[in-house]
């Protein structure tokens, strides 16, 4: 009897993995959930609505978007960090993954290495800055004079506390030794709304959707965040060129993480598949459109990004002293 039961233990234990094998390498075998923590029609929406309709094309399931907006994107994060590892359920996440943690510590309740699968990371959104069109500042040398000459006398706009705008202008200030003041914001239409009307000095502002604005002479662009210039705005320095040396990598990053613990067979899968929508001609340039830079890499490299972006804005919400809402 004892021989029976160790020799169907045995098939059991040969069984399950062969099974569990079998199953990753027919995944996808149902719908993907990818959730993003961010209201429709925002560009991390956007941008994953682009790149889940080519996804379901090359995995022959679909990937489903769902927003689960709400804290900063915190909401989607604790989902997904908690959700079965098996392929199933992702996070489309932004620069908030790190920066939530930084803020809130254990309140966070997940760790932006630990608890997921990095898969890729998909684009970088450089940030520009903007005043209004009539504002006296007509270059960004011109507003940080001001900010030092006559301390919070100058004021900028942003989503939310410890949103993009808001480290990207305190790393600024920081880098500057300048000191003025934060406006928060619940989004960015409203805040761009004060800096138009004049009543708030500046923002950084995510190059999707302002084009219209500087056609109309509503605000001027003062300096944008990407490494080279922008055809889009003709004329305008970089922040490198304005004095302030890699500035480039504060641009806001949007990428794909699992649970982890997803099996690398299945992470890989995922990965092949971004890439493939990556190399296609017809995302590049909806997402150039956009103001994005397309990425695509592996999850190894994206492991590595998010190490390094977290340390990055580490020293600088450290040294500006933000603190959480």
């Amino acid at each position: 009897m004892k021989k029976i039961i160790f020799g169907a233990c045995l098939a059991l234990t040969t069984v399950l993995p062969l099974t569990s094998v079998a199953q990753t390498a027919a995944y996808p075998t149902q719908p993907v959930k990818m959730l993003i923590g961010f209201a429709a029609g925002g560009p991390t929406d956007v941008i994953g609505r682009i790149l889940a309709q080519h996804m379901s094309t090359d995995l022959g399931q679909s990937v489903v978007v769902e927003n689960r907006t709400g804290a900063n994107s915190l909401i989607a994060t604790r989902e997904v960090a908690k959700a079965k590892p098996d392929g199933y359920t992702v996070l489309f996440a932004s620069l908030s993954h790190n920066v939530n943690k930084l803020l809130l510590g254990e309140k966070s309740e997940y760790d932006p290495i630990k608890s997921f699968a990095p898969v890729s990371l998909v684009a970088n959104l450089p940030l520009v800055i903007v005043t209004a069109y009539d504002s006296p500042y007509k270059t960004l040398k011109d507003l940080l004079d001001k900010a030092k000459s006559a301390p919070d006398a100058i004021s900028y706009g942003s989503a939310g506390n410890g949103g993009s705008a808001h480290l990207a202008a305190a790393m600024m200030g920081t880098m500057a030794d300048a000191k003025m003041v934060h406006v928060p914001f619940r989004g960015n239409a409203p805040a761009l709304t004060e800096v138009m009307s004049g009543r708030v000095s500046f923002m950084f502002y995510p190059m999707i959707g302002i084009a219209g604005h500087v056609e109309n002479k509503r605000i001027r662009v003062l300096a944008v965040g990407s490494s080279q210039p922008m055809p889009e705005f003709p004329g305008v320095p970089t922040m490198n060129a304005s004095g302030f040396p890699g500035f480039e990598q504060t641009a806001p990053w949007i990428g794909m993480l699992a649970p982890a613990g997803t099996p690398p067979a299945i992470v890989d899968k995922l990965n092949a598949s971004i890439k493939k929508a990556m190399a296609n001609p017809e995302v590049i340039k909806r997402m150039k459109d956009l103001g994005a830079q397309p990425v695509g890499d592996t999850p190894a490299e994206f492991r590595k990004f998010l190490v390094s972006d977290m340390e990055r804005w580490d020293r600088v919400i450290k040294a500006s002293g933000i603190k959480a809402d």
